[in-house]
């Protein structure tokens, strides 16, 4: 039996910790292709240290997709961050581009044929998860979906000019109460966030509990939360100035915070094919409607793939003991209400579009679907034709 009562704790990072600032200037390389040709591939690495940015990876694009349009978007990308110090800097810092064409022997694997009867393949062998549950009215875990919601309001208030104080470095840690098996309230908070040299200790915690206090539910915080703020006391010299960053890094950030598995495949910097990225949304697009169509309160879903193959190798649910249907049921009733394919994937979700740059900071999960079709996987537009399926 599942335990009801315990703790759990899950982390966010900024849109200005180093890590993320690759994820945005890959994912912005890859918004750049699709732009240009939404049949454009790309596996885009960034690496960011004192001063320098560092692309590296595969392409297969339209010529129109300049070396300097590349430069172009990831410098941007840092100056909307908000990077104009001393050690990074948007304009100053040395930029290197060592992007090349992607190996024939990988794309003869996924480019569909039509002569061979040959559908897209899968651009790689792997595993990808989905998860959904009833914590949150996003159908998130509750510990993540905060961790990202006060690192996100705090960006907000910095980028609006409210809080000059605060740089674009920060990283939150929520532990969270469980009792029966839903959360009631916060045991602690950690927030560590990037200031300027005159800020003070008493005014960078006011800023931050004013957030946590809008943010948390009402009556999570009270006289028993522990709170960290800059638990070292100073936290001036961030960013990839105080500490290099990777694209890729952040990958339970990116998704579940813990609470749930993860296939080990990083989604920034690739392009839809890419089944790492691809699929993964698809897993929490299926689970999330799962949940929301009243079949269960918690759904695990794993899908596998092979590289160059179509269709999944398996697809396995696991409603932890909350379903109202037979597992392998409802491995069939997604089956059918869902083409697993890359390409059935990308097409139902329409993924071949610039709409990734927006997904590398506080979470590719639990945000709202937008009107240009960014975060269509968080649609809840499946939960009838799944119930239907099953019947």
């Amino acid at each position: 039996m599942a335990r009801g009562n315990y703790l759990f704790t899950s982390e966010s990072v900024s849109e200005g910790h180093p890590d993320k600032v690759c994820d945005r200037i890959s994912d912005a390389v890859v918004d750049l292709y699709l732009a240009a040709d939404p049949y454009s591939r790309v596996a885009c690495e960034t690496l960011v240290t004192t001063n320098h940015i560092v692309l590296a990876g595969e392409v297969r694009g339209p010529e129109s997709v300049t070396g300097e349009a590349i430069e172009a978007a990831a410098r941007r990308a840092v100056r909307e961050i908000g990077y104009e110090q001393e050690g990074f800097h948007w304009d100053l810092a040395k930029f290197e581009n060592l992007l090349h064409e992607q190996s024939a022997d990988i794309a003869m694997g996924v480019d569909a044929d039509a002569d061979k009867e040959k559908d897209e393949g899968a651009g790689d062998q792997g595993i990808m998860f989905g998860y959904a549950c009833r914590e949150t009215d996003a159908l998130m875990p509750a510990p993540i979906f905060y961790s990202h919601r006060i690192l996100h309001e705090m960006a907000k208030a910095r980028h609006a000019g409210r809080t000059p104080e605060l740089g674009p470095d920060a990283k939150s840690q929520v532990t969270l109460v469980y009792e029966n098996g839903m959360p009631v309230r916060a045991d602690s908070v950690v927030v560590s966030t990037q200031h300027d040299e005159k800020a003070t200790s008493d005014q960078v915690e006011a800023i931050v509990r004013g957030v946590v206090d809008e943010v948390l539910p009402k009556g999570w915080v009270d006289a028993k939360t522990k709170f960290y703020v800059n638990p070292t006391g100073r936290f001036v010299i961030g960013g990839p100035d105080g500490d290099a960053g990777l694209t890729g890094r952040k990958i339970i950030v990116d998704t579940y915070g813990g609470a749930a598995p993860h296939g080990g495949g990083a989604f920034s910097g690739k392009d839809p094919t890419k089944v790492d990225r691809s699929a993964a949304y698809a897993s929490r697009y299926l689970a999330k409607n799962v949940v929301a169509a009243g079949l269960a309160d918690k759904c695990t879903l794993q899908v596998s793939y092979a590289i160059g193959v179509s269709q999944p190798l398996s697809l396995y649910a696991d409603l932890h003991g909350t379903g109202k249907v037979a597992e392998d049921k409802l491995e069939n009733a997604l089956r059918e209400v869902m083409d697993l394919s890359p390409r059935g994937i990308r097409e139902h979700l329409g993924l071949s579009r610039p709409i990734y740059e927006r997904t590398a900071a506080y979470g590719h999960f639990g945000r709202t679907p937008e009107n240009d079709g960014g975060f269509s996987w968080e649609r809840v537009d499946l939960a009838d034709p799944i119930r239907g399926a099953l019947s």
